[in-house]
């Protein structure tokens, strides 16, 4: 669109006025607009204000800063709302917001600077260029405000992580007499939903969902997709699902929010079912579906779904873009395929930061230090400034793979990139430190912390202390964890193992009878494993499995074999005092165990097995699969709370530090 300036004439040539331009322009088509142009551009170029020269900066110094504002000062151009709320959508558009307040000084010196309607639409550019105080500003300044007003603003904060303050216009609005639309409570009720705590999300969600219910507005599909996620949001399925359910119409935003609800709670099952379900009644799934159950896969380790839904994206034509293909690389990282983490990471249409931190998180759960440090160094090159987050990933993989110098290194060079080392980072470099036997130079590192040390910290130290049996600092170790996580099962049970391991049963009785007094519970260890799409759990001693004998039988046959080629049960891992039979016994059908005999049992010969536990592996079972890789020819993945364990040829990834 062109603005033509007014009050000219040129051979007998009434110039139009920008009022004109804006009404017959609305009237004719745009190339009967254009006809008229090229009759005057010619000789009058400058007298004619394009769309792409809304934004040219002013060519006098002392102007306003905007040409086309200056044109207005001089009385060359017609001041009209059409050309304010034109300049604010270009800056809105753009993201300009020091252009958009050139414009609102100049309407504020202006006969429009009580327009309800322009003020809106100011407001509106602060709010989606994230100067919220600004937009703030303006709100209070106004005399006179509309429901668009409101609704812009609480918008506002609940798009750019401030939901209280979204929820404490509400009130407000309400006692000053203006009623909400559905766009009103779709925004009161995305805020809630953003609160930190499940309590304030349920309670101010409940109360906007009566409030919704009272004005009619339940069943709007706007209103009903925001009440459903809200719901989702504070795990509330129950309730989300009768939301869903008496919505008269739905969309792609409410299936999707039903979808993550059970894709956060980790049911994989659930989430998968609505999703097919949902391709049944011809919606077509968003980027959004995709990465919510590609999280749901990478939760459980569900590694045959999350490639049958991979398929799918693939079927559509869809691309694999950003966030979607984050999710996607997490998926198969945490599903024990390294490889095709790698090969979404190298396929992904566009990498930001987070693609580069995703593919640094996997090589760090695997283990593959070198890996991740070669992948920092390729996205230095390409110019990308790491975050916190990256360092902590590529703090985390130099541990896992004993990279003790390249370690030290990154963790000085954060100074370089003005990161300030959080709680997390200096638990890595005490891990570091612990893993290279320096166990005086992390207790040293420790005390000379300039941020107070964590129970993170300190158990870092007293894993290390576990691996390389050094009872006293170890047991100084685990003292300072029960004072500050005192309801934290692992040290204890770390602590036991110590003592056990030092045949020191008086001490680890003490630190059990501890655990009774405080109300310490251990988690009961579980495994599982995905065969033919189905997933089977098992716990230690099970009898539940309706294949139990044979899987028994099996796991007996597989210890005779590996115990004749060096096998060894280590019973210091049996934490109560009995005899060495006992102990052995007892070591025998560890859920880990179980879950491989299984497999075994059940999966394609030479096939990778893939084996999940929801604690960390005992360590006798971690001898016994190194062994069982190397007699049945397989590699065996196993991934515990800390990492992922590659077992292959006799030997293990993690190079007996987990």
């Amino acid at each position: 669109m062109s603005f033509i300036v007014s009050n000219f004439k040129c051979k007998g040539i009434t110039f139009f006025s920008l009022l004109h331009v804006a009404h017959y322009s609305s009237r004719f088509s745009t190339a009967a607009v254009a006809s008229i142009e090229p009759k005057i551009a010619p000789d009058f170029s400058s007298c004619i204000v394009q769309d792409k020269d809304l934004l040219l900066k002013s060519l006098n110094p002392s102007g306003t800063g905007l040409h086309v504002l200056d044109l207005v000062d001089e009385g060359s151009l017609e001041p009209h709302p059409t050309l304010y709320h034109l300049l604010l959508k270009k800056c809105t558009f753009l993201r300009k917001p020091k252009l958009g307040k050139i414009v609102h000084a100049h309407i504020s010196n202006s006969h429009f600077r009580g327009d309800v309607v322009i003020l809106n639409t100011l407001l509106n550019m602060y709010a989606k260029c994230g100067c919220l105080d600004d937009a703030r500003n303006l709100f209070d300044e106004m005399s006179l405000k509309d429901m668009v007003t409101w609704t812009t603003l609480i918008t506002a904060y609940s798009q750019h992580d401030r939901p209280l303050d979204a929820l404490l216009l509400f009130p407000q609005m309400l006692s000053l007499g203006f009623f909400p639309n559905e766009f009103t409570l779709s925004s009161l009720l995305k805020a809630s939903a953003a609160l930190p705590d499940t309590p304030q999300i349920y309670f101010h969600g409940a109360q906007l969902h009566g409030f919704s219910f009272k004005c009619g507005f339940h069943s709007n599909v706007y209103v009903g997709s925001s009440l459903l996620d809200m719901y989702a949001r504070c795990g509330c399925m129950d309730e989300a699902h009768f939301v869903f359910d008496v919505l008269p119409s739905k969309n792609e935003v409410s299936w999707n929010a039903l979808i993550a609800g059970h894709a956060r709670k980790g049911q994989l099952n659930r989430a998968l079912s609505l999703f097919l379900k949902m391709l049944r009644q011809d919606f077509q799934p968003t980027h959004f579906t995709f990465s919510s159950i590609f999280g749901a896969c990478a939760s459980t380790g569900s590694l045959e779904q999350g490639k049958w839904v991979h398929a799918h994206v693939i079927k559509s034509g869809g691309e694999i873009i950003a966030f979607m293909g984050n999710t996607l690389l997490h998926m198969y990282a945490k599903s024990g395929s390294i490889q095709d983490a790698k090969m979404i990471f190298d396929r992904l249409v566009k990498r930001d930061l987070v693609s580069w931190n995703s593919m640094l998180t996997a090589y760090a759960q695997h283990g593959l230090g070198k890996e991740a440090v070669q992948c920092f160094q390729k996205m230095l090159n390409i110019g990308l400034v790491p975050n916190d987050i990256t360092f902590l990933c590529l703090l985390t993989a130099c541990s896992r793979a004993a990279l003790l110098e390249e370690g030290k290194y990154y963790f000085k060079s954060m100074k370089r990139y003005n990161i300030e080392p959080g709680i997390s980072h200096y638990v890595t470099i005490v891990d570091l430190l612990g893993r290279a036997g320096l166990l005086n130079e992390a207790l040293r590192f420790i005390n000379e912390m300039p941020i107070q040390p964590t129970a993170a910290v300190w158990g870092a130290l007293l894993g290390a202390c576990r691996m390389h049996k050094n009872v006293e600092m170890g047991s100084f170790a685990a003292e300072r964890v029960f004072e500050l996580d005192p309801h934290d099962s692992g040290p204890h049970v770390l602590l036991s193992n110590i003592y056990a391991s030092g045949n020191r049963w008086r001490d680890a009785a003490k630190v059990r009878k501890l655990m009774k007094e405080t109300g310490v519970k251990k988690e009961p260890a579980c495994s599982w494993v995905e065969i033919q799409n189905t997933v089977h759990m098992f716990v230690a001693s099970d009898d539940s499995h309706p294949q139990m004998g044979a899987i028994y039988k099996k796991w007996e046959e597989i210890s005779a074999r590996i115990k004749e080629i060096g096998y060894v049960p280590d019973t210091s891992h049996v934490l109560f005092y009995m005899d060495e039979q006992e102990r052995e016994v007892k070591l025998q059908y560890h859920s880990e165990k179980l879950a491989l005999a299984f497999a075994l049992l059940n999966s394609p010969h030479g096939s990778t097995i893939r084996i999940k536990k929801n604690i960390r592996v005992c360590g006798d079972c971690h001898s016994a699969f190194k062994f069982v890789s190397k007699v049945v020819g397989r590699e065996i993945i196993v991934r515990d709370t800390n990492r992922f364990h590659h077992f292959y040829d006799g030997s293990c990834s993690c190079g007996d530090f987990w």
